[in-house]
């Protein structure tokens, strides 16, 4: 599969699971240090969020965005991976305010080679968004095609609301 960056053309390392598929097992790492597999993500609504630098304009506008959206949906957990260092989110989090979502660190790159969002001659994970049902099943996937574009959060909002409900304002 090929997204862009800038234009230019860019392989991601293979062809990311589609909607139907189960999550591929894989590990991450959180801020305190703690191992999260793909058994820990099963059991609830979750909405997966992958940026390739946290410290980037269009990743933290993004992450920001799903971090004020978390609360609208106490049945759901937001995630968002990178590959950034456990250090560089913890700071990012720290300066950002963010507290509703989840920020797990990919820099053994399991989850960008299970998943197949690694690219690697960029050396960063493609910006996506993926909704699992509470089995593991992928329920929604957007695979943005111009890295520095944001997604479409409407869209996957909207189905992340056929999963979980909304609490209003």
């Amino acid at each position: 599969m090929q997204v862009t960056i800038n234009g230019k053309d860019e392989k991601l390392f293979g062809n990311p699971p589609e909607v139907g598929e189960q999550l591929p097992k894989f590990k991450l790492e959180s801020a305190e240090g703690h191992k999260v597999k793909t058994a820990d993500i099963i059991g609830r609504i979750t909405l997966i969020s992958t940026v390739p630098d946290i410290d980037t304009p269009v990743c933290s506008i993004e992450t920001r965005k799903f971090n004020q959206e978390a609360d609208n949906y106490p049945d759901a957990r937001f995630l968002t991976i990178s590959n950034n260092t456990l250090e560089q989110q913890k700071d990012w989090c720290a300066a950002q305010g963010v507290r509703n979502l989840q920020l797990l660190s990919d820099e053994s790159l399991s989850f960008g080679y299970a998943m197949k969002l690694y690219m690697p001659n960029f050396g960063a994970l493609a910006r996506t968004i993926f909704i699992v049902d509470k089995t593991g099943k992928i329920v929604y996937r957007q695979i943005v095609p111009e890295i520095t574009d944001e997604p479409d959060y409407q869209d996957a909002l909207s189905a992340l609301e056929k999963l979980a409900k909304r609490v209003d304002d």
